[in-house]
């Protein structure tokens, strides 16, 4: 008889794949060979009339009952095989468990990729949601409070219905919710009754589900939000429990820290506008025209800075400042909206330069930088068709004038930077614009921008005021606009300073100057 004394289940199969012969072993496991031993003698008779019986073979797998075995086959006479039958149920219990291992940590890769993969809030909010119908649910809801009773809800379902709006809810109408949002560390998932989910929270159809889940979000500190989730079965597999912690976590800090950059964005924004430069207010016959460009190209804000306030003080004049801080770049805009600030309360001495140099300068020494900045006041009166000038220079470059004669004067006003010494000395100098004329307050960024043919040379103060002098006649703005153009094109691709422009002008027209506009 074939091996009755065998452990192991010896089977021998014809070349039509029926057993003909099994020991003890294997006629306990079975009476007729199972459908997939059979279809492996098959083909093992298909290569014997190939001419192929003396290769290898290789075992082949397959259930028996509740177990798994594998049979390795050897050739016999007439070709016949004999099958010696190994119990591999562990084994392939084994690597199915890895292999849902496996599955599962890279499911979990590519979720965590696809949480962290982006910084918008709204985004991550849809992708939680989407992810959890993927692998944990066929509806799920995402939970974020924003603030008294407002929530930012974001669904998915299984057939491919997603929204996301903000709502009035009060967390305690669906039970395991308000606790999930408080709880830390974070309370176990809650099952509830999937009737006890609001659907105008969840939309969708909801045939077939029969458990709902309530999972917390972690969060840096404290929950961020909360997951519910609908499932057609009740309860998780151990395998669905280890995922859905793991899930929670990763989504909970994906949302925080997108909620914590959105929050940053906001503020920054917020900040930004302050530091600005302002829109130019209307002033009553006169007109004025402003430019700016921070140093770099690619920042909005920088540390020169100019303003403009109507009919500030007790006086009848107006106003326009332009001033440039030491240093460029975040911090520079820092102070210089600290300066912008100061000199704004201080409008009420602004008919007094001298007094306004003095308080802002305290306000920079009691501070804790070490940076100065650099101003030029302007107080403007409209008189008739013409304008008064009052220019105060605190350390600043001159300011120029351009006459409709085509002359170009550079003041005298001068006087020290602010934030350096306790005691700030100015001079004021009272300039007449006639109609058509006008005025030019530039920061150094203009003067000392480098470029040039040759690639190191400053535009310098002399080629500024041929560049004046061939702009006669021309608009205040298309002025501004000019003199800006010019200190970028000096420049060319090298680094500038931050640049910053106010031209102010009397309307009317002036006479043509004989050496025509600008780039004549």
């Amino acid at each position: 008889m074939l091996g009755e004394d065998s452990p192991y289940p010896l089977v021998v199969t014809g070349v039509s794949g029926a057993v003909e012969q099994a020991n003890e072993a294997a006629r306990s496991l079975f009476h007729d060979g199972p459908a997939w031993l059979a279809e492996a003698q098959r083909g093992l008779s298909a290569r014997l009339t190939t001419g192929r019986e003396g290769l290898a073979c290789a075992p082949v797998r397959g259930p028996i009952g509740e177990r798994v075995f594998e049979a390795h086959p050897v050739w016999a006479d007439g070709g016949h095989v004999t099958w010696l039958l190994i119990d591999v149920t562990g084994q392939q219990q084994a690597m199915e468990t890895l292999q849902a291992e496996r599955e599962s940590v890279l499911s979990m890769v590519q979720a965590a990729t696809e949480l962290l993969s982006t910084l918008n809030l709204d985004r991550c909010l849809e992708t939680t949601a989407r992810l959890a119908v993927r692998h944990l649910a066929e509806s799920a809801l995402v939970v974020m409070p924003l603030g008294s009773r407002q929530y930012e809800l974001a669904f998915c379902t299984s057939e491919g219905e997603a929204g996301r709006e903000s709502v009035d809810l009060d967390p305690r109408t669906i039970p395991g919710l308000n606790e999930a949002l408080q709880g830390f560390p974070p309370v176990p998932a809650r099952w509830i009754d999937p009737a006890l989910v609001p659907g105008r929270v969840l939309p969708g159809r909801r045939r077939g589900i029969r458990s709902a889940a309530v999972i917390s979000l972690p969060g840096h500190g404290m929950p961020v939000g909360a997951l519910v989730l609908l499932r057609h079965t009740t309860g998780f597999s151990p395998r669905e429990e280890m995922f859905a912690r793991l899930f929670a976590a990763r989504a909970g800090t994906a949302i925080s820290i997108a909620r914590l950059y959105s929050d940053q964005v906001a503020i920054t924004e917020l900040l930004m506008a302050g530091l600005l430069p302002p829109v130019i207010p209307q002033l009553d016959g006169i007109e004025v025209a402003a430019r700016y460009r921070a140093a770099g190209g690619s920042s909005r804000i920088g540390g020169d800075f100019y303003d403009v306030y109507p009919a500030v003080g007790s006086g009848r004049h107006s106003l326009v400042v332009l001033g440039d801080v030491s240093g460029k770049g975040l911090e520079a805009a820092v102070l210089t909206g600290k300066i912008r600030d100061t000199l704004r309360a201080l409008l009420p001495l602004a008919d007094d330069h001298q007094q306004v140099l003095e308080r802002l300068n305290d306000v920079l020494l009691a501070g804790e930088s070490l940076r100065y900045v650099t101003l030029v006041l302007a107080g403007v009166e409209r008189r008739g068709t013409r304008v008064a000038l009052r220019l105060t220079s605190a350390g600043h470059p001159p300011p120029m004038i351009v006459r409709d004669d085509g002359r170009v004067d550079v003041t005298t006003a001068h006087g020290t930077a602010i934030g350096l010494l306790d005691e700030v000395t100015s001079s004021t100098e009272t300039v007449l614009l006639q109609p058509g004329e006008k005025c030019l307050l530039y920061s150094d960024g203009v003067i000392e921008a480098r470029g040039g043919p040759l690639g190191d040379e400053w535009f310098g103060d002399e080629r500024l005021r041929e560049e004046l002098r061939r702009s006669v006649g021309v608009p205040t703005d298309t002025l501004a606009e000019h003199v800006q153009m010019l200190a970028l094109q000096w420049a060319g691709d090298r680094e500038h300073d931050d640049i910053a422009i106010v031209a102010i002008g009397a309307p009317g027209e002036a006479p043509p100057a004989a050496t025509g506009g600008p780039g004549a």
